[in-house]
């Protein structure tokens, strides 16, 4: 079974999507900064996907925390996701290549292809 990190500051939207997710057959491992998230990975727990917010109160936000994560683990996939179309991971009203988005507000069905989309991307 798949775990994912969900990586989200507000309490209702994290405590929705985590709920969403384990309905669709995923283990999650829930937190609410990109703080509590790097100690997941120190204290060496195993995720197959980082499902983070872009924009997060604190001194990093999502596509940093990203960056952090793939350095420490290079082949570890990310999904974002946001409400807000002018955010860290646009340049010139693009997304970076490679970089996977779920646009808030989402679906279940939306959080289900978007996730096993990103975890069979190359």
């Amino acid at each position: 079974m798949e775990t994912i990190l969900v990586v989200e500051d507000d309490a209702l939207v994290r405590k929705s999507v985590t709920t969403q997710i384990q309905s669709l057959g995923y283990q999650t491992i829930s937190v609410a900064s990109g703080a509590e998230a790097l100690a997941v990975l120190e204290r060496g727990e195993s995720f197959d996907l980082l499902f983070t917010d872009v924009i997060m109160p604190g001194s990093m936000n999502g596509r940093e925390l990203a960056e952090e994560v793939v350095k420490r683990r290079p082949r570890m996939k990310v999904l974002f996701t946001s409400g807000y179309t002018e955010d860290a991971i646009f340049h010139h009203g693009r997304l970076d290549p490679g970089v996977l988005l779920l646009a808030k507000p989402y679906s279940k069905a939306e959080i289900a292809r978007m996730i096993r989309h990103a975890l069979t991307a190359a």
